[in-house]
């Protein structure tokens, strides 16, 4: 499944890849793509660290679960991330997917890469899967259990992390935000889960809005939205108070870019396409059907990481080639969670969520980063 996503930006504009994560990107990119030599060349043997990389890049572990980092402990089980602009240096933010302890930490780089510091962000919360990084620089933590919550944190660790209630309350899986529009597109990992948007009274300030639910195709992909009429489901599930709310199998992770809102669902192994300027949703690929090609040519280099025995990472370029950019050795049982790129975009982070002992409770999570000539 697609299960994380983060732009790979620069302080001041966006650069030309993006990063995705989860297996189902993979299978379907498979499904239509050349897998053939990339522009980085052929994997190399492990380094040291069990990561089988291109000539030019190298890797180092940043952080293990348990261990201390610039003064906290590394929290378990490792998930969604993102990184973010800091002066001539950057701080790269991880929720943690551990129960009841969850909550987020950020380590903050200086200019030459050292690590400078580190810090918790969020504390407190439950289960906190994916979610996604606003335009005005803060961290959107979701947590992924019954009327779960989202917070948002403030990566630099000045403000206290706050919850955004009126973003509803369910199994929040990602977060996506549509600036174009205003609005915050929402998963919701249900098996008859329901897509969101929230639309802030003011762009920039989430403590007010309206929660939206995407509702049933009125032909020709064609879709509604209605208004949640309690975000706070305290009565009933926000996913059954609009009557004909269109139902996903276990939303996952979502990306939007250029009038696109991509979000998959794991329960049928689907990637959905939601074109917000003619309102129009269509599926983008079905793992259950023929391939048909449906995955459309990347305008730029996609990241895509995977799962589930493929602990890979792989380019897939304008030009439809896929090719392996990284590979984890010994980590059998885990999965490839939080990647981001640095403001720069010559450093990768990400983490196996369960490291190589793969034990479900993530603590042996390892965050890495790899340094190298990434393209532009």
């Amino acid at each position: 499944m697609l299960r994380r996503t983060a732009p790979r930006t620069t302080a001041t504009v966006t650069a030309t890849a993006t990063v995705l994560a989860g297996s189902l990107w993979h299978e379907a990119a498979g499904a239509v793509l050349r897998r053939s030599g990339g522009p980085y060349g052929p994997l190399r043997e492990p380094d040291a660290n069990g990561i089988a990389l291109p000539e030019g890049f190298s890797s180092r572990i940043v952080a293990r679960t348990g261990r201390r980092i610039g003064g906290v402990l590394w929290h378990p089980a490792p998930d969604g991330g993102a990184c973010f602009p800091d002066g001539d240096g950057w701080i790269y933010v991880s929720n943690s997917e551990a129960p009841l302890l969850g909550g987020a930490s950020a380590i903050r780089f200086g200019p030459d890469g050292a690590v400078a510091g580190a810090y918790r962000i969020l504390s407190g919360t439950d289960l906190n899967r994916a979610g996604g990084r606003t335009p005005w620089n803060s961290w959107l933590s979701c947590e992924e259990i019954l009327r779960g919550r989202v917070f948002e944190c403030d990566p630099y660790g000045s403000r206290a992390a706050m919850p955004r209630l009126a973003m509803g309350r369910f199994r929040h899986e990602a977060a996506s935000c549509d600036p174009d529009r205003g609005v915050v597109y929402l998963t919701e990992d249900e098996p008859d889960g329901c897509f969101y948007r929230f639309r802030p009274a003011y762009w920039g300030d989430l403590t007010s809005g309206v929660l939206e639910v995407l509702c049933a195709a009125s032909g020709r992909g064609r879709v509604t939205w209605r208004r949640v009429p309690d975000p706070g489901g305290s009565r009933e599930a926000t996913r059954d108070q609009v009557g004909d709310a269109r139902r996903f199998s276990g939303g996952e992770g979502c990306h939007y870019a250029d009038g696109l809102c991509f979000f998959t669902t794991r329960g049928d192994n689907r990637v959905w396409a939601y074109d917000a300027e003619r309102e129009h949703l269509e599926v983008a690929y079905d793992a259950d059907a023929p391939a048909t090609g449906a995955v459309t040519t990347p305008p730029s280099d996609l990241y895509v990481a995977g799962g589930g025995g493929d602990m890979e990472i792989n380019l897939i370029t304008p030009g439809r080639v896929v090719t392996p950019v990284l590979r984890i050795s010994g980590h059998p049982r885990s999965e490839i969670t939080g990647p981001a790129f640095s403001p720069g975009g010559d450093r990768l982070y990400f983490s196996s969520r369960r490291g190589p002992r793969g034990d479900a409770s993530g603590t042996d999570g390892v965050t890495y980063e790899v340094t190298g000539p990434f393209r532009r």
